[in-house]
């Protein structure tokens, strides 16, 4: 019988400093998540890198997030997605 190969998960080693967002900031309410997401400083790729970052925490709590944390999280993405759509638009 082959011997079972352990499965090694890229994802562990994602660290970036230069869009790490600040401790805490996902707990917040949506709007202040948007607000501080889509700073420069935060986010210097833009409203985009914001909303893949809000994502990617979504994606890591996986089924240990709260329903009601949950929400405010995509709440606060469709806000950044909105503030995306306004600066394409100018």
């Amino acid at each position: 019988m082959a011997k079972a190969r352990k499965r090694k998960m890229w994802i562990g080693k994602v660290t970036t400093v230069s869009t790490f967002p600040p401790p805490g900031i996902f707990t917040k309410p949506a709007e202040e998540i948007a607000r501080v997401m889509g700073r420069k400083d935060v986010s210097p790729g833009g409203l985009g890198s914001a909303i893949k970052m809000v994502q990617y925490f979504i994606n890591r709590a996986g089924k240990n997030l709260p329903e009601r944390r949950r929400r405010e999280l995509e709440r606060a993405k469709k806000l950044l997605q909105k503030a995306e759509r306004r600066k394409a638009g100018n």
